[in-house]
């Protein structure tokens, strides 16, 4: 999408400069939309890996800002989760596409890398700026804007602020009076970055309950460029990571995975997994996302990616509202949307976290009865959980979305699976051709330039839109001359599917008088009396 010029309103504010301000704050941009970014730090911190998975779906954003080939290039692809008990593997599974998306299921890459990267977008996008050594220490706003005070004395005053401060936000949950109810669990995580070679480990993760060599608990390895892998332990409640360097057990626990092959620690971190979430994610004129918002066990990749996504939701919604397309009251489904898909990671990890750190003696003992169980019986298998890999939420339920009775959402997913399109659901990606945009050759970078309306082949063409939206209405078979777009997404000759600027489904229609409907519930406008 061509950056469109300034709107020339007053700058949204986005709070954080790590992957989620920075993805904020390139989509806004990406929408014509000045933006000030503010972050504590006196600099950029690139140490350690931190979060290092990255899902298809968050590189196609990323993608959108012209960062996200280069992460996948530069990153470790990895195609199959392996899970063992003990020495015996339990299970594999590869991800389903359902459509022709020229990301891979996953890429492993250094989070300081991908910060890396971001950071030369921004510097290339003359309507961002960025501040380091602005510690935000309060929020206020009223209906005509809002005005952040830093440390330093300053102010800052902006339209709006998606506040992305990371998990020690409590400075600006407090300010806008936000709960962040949860736990936190017992037992810690001991982290190291080890650059080794490890033949046949480079394209897969593995995942090992109770092995022999952390015995009653497990170990994570995830494949990382430059030959380093990235090894995670759970460890007692007591661990102490100093005395276990100086007693050689670190060394120790490395060589029961690696074997004698020589290594070098890169990084190394010990930590424990909270889970919470805000109780609203839209505070007037402030949007929370990102860990600022919730925080989740990482087994599953859950945080940073979910992080991009609330972002991505954010810049469409604050650019329609700022630039007239939509009122403020479409900015109440951001809250909707992204609390439910951050409760759904809640619940999914946490059944996680229940199964990898059992609370009572019976449920330890039912866990060994179903890894015991699980070698052989395929009922079993099913109920080992060694962390459902993050995925995009399904909108079915928000308010923008269009029910159709014809595709029921059947609820969530096998492990690698992804629903199939309906409304809600992020259409896959397939090859398209557009006259005139040879720029545009897939149909989620059409979908991302405002809202787009596929009309199927023996279907008529919608009445009459608005012409003050950024709408667009194409025949299925002008952008695909074959098959591949309509199977894909499953369009049926007598069908309109809208889709919204996040590339998720928001209706799927039979008659042409339904779609301004649609689209005005889409961007939550009066909805049209029915002719």
């Amino acid at each position: 999408m061509t950056t469109p010029e300034s709107s020339g309103t007053a700058p949204v504010v986005v709070i954080g400069c790590g992957p989620v301000g920075q993805t904020t704050a390139l989509l806004l941009a990406r929408w014509g939309l000045p933006v000030v970014v503010l972050d504590g730090r006196p600099a950029r911190d690139l140490v350690g890996s931190k979060a290092i998975c990255q899902q298809r779906d968050v590189l196609d954003v990323w993608d959108s800002v012209g960062v996200g080939a280069e992460v996948a290039r530069r990153g470790v692809t990895w195609t199959t989760a392996r899970t063992f008990h003990r020495d015996a593997e339990l299970f594999s599974f590869e991800f389903v596409d359902r459509g022709q998306s020229p990301f891979p299921p996953f890429v492993n890459v250094s989070q300081c890398l991908t910060e890396e990267l971001l950071d030369s977008a921004i510097a290339a996008q003359p309507l961002i700026e960025v501040r380091w050594g602005h510690e935000v220490t309060g929020i206020e706003q009223d209906d005509a804007g809002v005005w952040v005070s830093c440390a330093d004395g300053t102010t800052v005053a902006g339209s709006y602020a998606v506040a992305c401060a990371g998990p020690r936000a409590d400075v600006v949950r407090t300010a806008l009076g936000l709960t962040f109810e949860g736990q936190t669990f017992g037992d810690q995580f001991l982290i190291c970055d080890i650059r080794t070679d490890l033949p046949g480990w480079e394209t897969e993760r593995r995942f090992y309950f109770d092995p022999e060599w952390n015995p009653g608990r497990q170990v994570l390895i995830h494949p990382c460029p430059d030959s380093t892998f990235r090894i995670d332990w759970q460890v007692p409640p007591e661990f102490d990571l100093t005395a276990e360097e100086a007693s050689g057990g670190l060394d120790r626990r490395i060589r029961q995975v690696i074997g004698e092959r020589p290594y070098e620690v890169v990084w190394k971190s010990v930590y424990r997994f909270h889970s919470r979430v805000v109780d609203r994610m839209r505070v007037g004129r402030v949007l929370v996302a990102g860990d600022a918002a919730h925080l989740v066990s990482p087994f599953g990749a859950r945080g940073l990616n979910s992080g991009v996504l609330d972002a991505e939701n954010a810049a469409w919604k604050l650019a329609f509202v700022l630039r007239g397309w939509a009122p403020e009251t479409l900015l109440d489904s951001y809250h909707d949307e992204r609390h439910a898909a951050a409760v759904e990671n809640l619940d999914v990890t946490g059944a996680t976290m229940r199964f990898l750190v059992p609370g009572t003696p019976a449920e330890a003992a039912h866990r060994l009865e179903v890894l015991e169980r699980a070698t052989t019986d395929p009922e079993a298998r099913a109920q080992v959980d060694s962390g459902r890999l993050a995925e995009p939420f399904w909108y079915v339920d928000s308010p923008l979305t269009t029910p159709d009775e014809r595709r029921p959402f059947p609820g969530r997913p096998a492990r690698g699976d992804v629903p199939v399109p309906a409304p809600g659901v992020l259409a896959p990606d397939a090859p398209v051709t557009v006259p005139g945009r040879p720029d545009v050759v897939r149909l989620r970078q059409l979908a991302r330039a405002g809202v787009t309306v596929l009309v199927g082949d023996d279907a008529a063409l919608p009445d009459a839109l608005p012409g003050d939206l950024p709408v667009a209405v194409h025949r299925v078979s002008d952008l695909d001359a074959g098959s591949t777009l309509r199977e894909a997404l499953g369009v049926r000759p007598d069908e309109t599917w809208v889709l919204r600027p996040d590339a998720h489904v928001a209706a799927v229609l039979t008659r042409p008088a339904d779609v301004a409907p649609a689209v005005a519930r889409l961007l939550a406008r009066p909805v049209p009396a029915p002719v």
